[in-house]
C-alpha cells in the first residue's frame, strides 16, 4: 500500500505535449464535419477547452469560435455540472455541425450536460477517461480513472520527489 493520494497518480502535460496532442485530435477532425466534411463552429468548454480549441480552429481554419461555461468543479472537488454561459442558441441550433471541445472528459457529467442542450453536436477531448468515455465522440489519448492529469495552464515549475521515493 502507498501514503499517496489518489491524485498523485499524475500525469503532467507541458505545453508541447497539449500542443502536439490537440494537433492531432485536428487532423482527426479534418474532413469529418457534415457540411461537405467542414465544420461550422468551434465551442470551448470553459476553461480546459480554450488552448485546444483554439489550436483546432487554426488548424482546420474555423473562424467561428465560442465558449459555453460549465461549472463542475471546485477545485479537486467534482460537484453537479452547471451551465454559466451559452453560445448564441441562433449559431448553435441542435448542434448540427459544431465541434465542442474540451481537455478531458473524466466522469462524463460536464458532457453529458451540453449534450442534452445540442445532441447534434460533435464531441471532443484531448484526453477521456473510462467513465466518461462514451460521452466524447472523438478523443487523443486515454488515461485511467484514477489519474490525475496535470495541465500546463495550472502548473509551475518546481522540485517533484521520485515516484519510488528518495
Amino acid at each position: 500500500m502507498t501514503d499517496r493520494l489518489p491524485h498523485e497518480k499524475g500525469f503532467h502535460i507541458s505545453w508541447d505535449q497539449i500542443h502536439r496532442d490537440s494537433r492531432a485530435l485536428a487532423w482527426r477532425l479534418d474532413k469529418q464535419g457534415p457540411d461537405s466534411g467542414h465544420w461550422r463552429a468551434v465551442v470551448a468548454i470553459t476553461r480546459g477547452g480554450l488552448a485546444p480549441a483554439m489550436i483546432i480552429a487554426r488548424e482546420l481554419d474555423i473562424r467561428v469560435v465560442d465558449t459555453i461555461s460549465v461549472k463542475s468543479y471546485d477545485h479537486q472537488s467534482q460537484d453537479a455540472a452547471k451551465v454559466l454561459k451559452s453560445p448564441q442558441p441562433d449559431m448553435m441550433g441542435d448542434g448540427k455541425g459544431i465541434l465542442i471541445i474540451d481537455d478531458l472528459v473524466d466522469t462524463g457529467k460536464t458532457l453529458e450536460l451540453v449534450r442534452q442542450l445540442y445532441p447534434a453536436a460533435h464531441f471532443a477531448t484531448v484526453y477521456a477517461k473510462p467513465q466518461g468515455r462514451d460521452m466524447v465522440d472523438t478523443f487523443i489519448t486515454e488515461v485511467s480513472q484514477d489519474t490525475w492529469i496535470f495541465f500546463p495552464w495550472d502548473m509551475a515549475l518546481q522540485y517533484v520527489e521520485p515516484y519510488r521515493g528518495t
